[in-house]
Order: structure tokens, then sequence, then C-alpha cells
């Protein structure tokens, strides 16, 4: 825990500091939501087809998910969003003639969570 899956267009591929993101968030999320460092996990799955709206073309997304053991507020969530969402116009370039959509949401692990490090 956290466990932080970000969805993005692989059309950012060579505009998206991913690595660069995941290091600046990792310190957000535990300044936030009280987690520690060496927990914060994050992936990046690049997505090949995105539409939106009616249009194939001229878009690209960003979607962030923070999982987290529940207990934190609806404030501190709110923050916590906020906070990605800047670190996204941050990391991501922008690219001529593609209009970015950034989104994030924090959520509350399952109670069935467990981890395990070997």
């Amino acid at each position: 825990m956290p466990q932080i899956t970000v969805d993005y267009s692989d059309a950012l591929d060579d505009s998206f500091d991913r690595r660069g993101f995941a290091l600046a968030l990792h310190p957000v999320v535990v300044e936030t939501a009280a987690a520690r460092i060496e927990a914060c996990k994050t992936r990046f799955r690049p997505t090949g087809d995105n539409v939106v709206g009616a249009e194939a073309d001229g878009h690209a997304v960003v979607h962030v998910t923070l999982a987290l053991l529940a207990g934190r507020s609806e404030e501190t969530k709110v923050r916590l969003t906020e906070s990605v969402l800047e670190l996204v116009r941050k990391y991501v370039e922008p690219v001529d003639g593609v209009v970015l959509h950034a989104s994030a949401e924090v959520r509350d692990l399952d109670p069935s969570y467990r981890k395990s490090e070997q």
C-alpha cells in the first residue's frame, strides 16, 4: 500500500516523464495520506486505443488510481487527487494538436487486501 496505477495513452510515450512523475508522486502521497515512502508502488499501463466523445484522434488520456488502506478522510482524498493532477500537468509535455484529458481518483483497498515481500 499504496497501490498506484497510471493508465495513459501510448501516444504520450515520448512526452510523459513517467519515472519523474512517480518519484515526485510518492513523497506527495506520504505527506498527504500518511503513507510510507517504501510502501508506494506505481505501475504504468499504456493504452493503445482511446476514443473521447465522437473522436478517435486528437485526444490523449491519463488516469491515475491511488488505492489506499481505508481510513482517509474525503478531504484528504480530494487534496491528494488535486496534487496528482498538478503533477500530471508538470510531467506530461503538451503535444501539438492533442488535448490531454487527465483524471485521478483515490479509492479504499478492499478489506481482503494483503501483501507479501520476499
